[in-house]
C-alpha cells in the first residue's frame, strides 16, 4: 500500500489495551533519557515498568488513553493522560511498587520514585497532565506523534490547560510548537526535567 493511502486509513482509538500502549511505549521511548535512567538498557525492564505504571494509571477515575490505529488494527502512536488532581488509591500503588521492584529491580523503583518527587506538585491547578506520548519507532517523522498529539490538544476537556514533564532537550522545542511554554527545570542526577504547561481554551 503506498505511503499516502495507508496514512488515510489511520483512524482514533479512545479505549486502547493498556497492555497494547505499554509495548508500544516501551519502544518508543527505548532512548528517552528519563525512562533510560530508571530502567538501564534492558527492553524487558522498560517492557515491564510501562506495563505496570499503564495498569495502574487505568483505575484512576477519568484516566485517558488514546491511540492511532493503522488498518492492521496494530497501535501506531499513543497518549496517556492524567485527570486533575488524580492519583492512583494507596492500594495500587502499593501493588503497582511491588511489580516495579519484582520486575524491574530496586534501582528502577528508587529512581522512578526519585523522578516523581521531583516534580510533585509542578502542575498548575485544574491542569490534565500529558504523562506519555510515544510513536512506534518505524514511523518516526511521518506525522503519526504530530496527528495523535493534535487530536489529544483538542479534545481533551482541559479549561484550566494541559502539563508535561519531559528529559529529552529534543522534545522541548516539539512541545513549544503544539503551545505549550517552559515553567521550570529541574535537574535530577544526570537529568534536567523541563516542566512545561499549554493555557487551556
Amino acid at each position: 500500500m503506498p505511503e499516502a493511502a495507508a496514512e488515510r486509513s489511520w483512524r482514533i482509538d479512545t479505549d486502547p489495551d493498556a497492555a497494547a500502549c505499554a509495548d508500544l511505549l516501551a519502544a518508543a521511548f527505548a532512548r528517552e533519557p528519563a525512562v533510560s535512567w530508571i530502567c538501564g538498557g534492558s527492553a524487558r525492564a522498560r517492557t515491564h515498568w510501562f506495563r505496570a505504571t499503564l495498569r495502574t494509571h487505568a483505575g484512576i477515575d477519568g484516566a485517558r488513553r488514546t491511540a492511532l490505529v493503522g488498518a492492521d488494527g496494530r497501535l501506531l502512536a499513543a497518549a496517556v493522560l492524567t485527570p486533575p488532581d488524580a492519583t492512583p488509591a494507596a492500594g495500587a500503588r502499593a501493588v503497582w511498587a511491588a511489580r516495579t521492584g519484582l520486575h524491574c529491580g530496586p534501582r528502577a523503583l528508587g529512581r522512578t520514585l526519585r523522578y516523581l518527587n521531583a516534580t510533585d506538585g509542578g502542575a498548575p491547578p485544574e491542569a490534565w497532565t500529558l504523562e506519555f506520548v510515544g510513536v512506534r519507532p518505524d514511523l518516526t517523522g511521518r506525522g503519526a506523534g504530530r496527528l495523535l498529539l493534535n487530536h489529544v490538544l483538542t479534545t481533551t476537556p482541559a479549561p484550566h490547560g494541559l502539563y508535561l514533564t519531559t528529559a529529552d532537550p529534543a522534545n522541548v522545542p516539539l512541545y513549544r510548537h503544539f503551545g505549550f511554554a517552559t515553567l521550570h527545570e529541574t535537574p535530577l542526577g544526570p537529568l534536567t526535567v523541563t516542566s512545561m504547561s499549554r493555557a487551556g481554551k
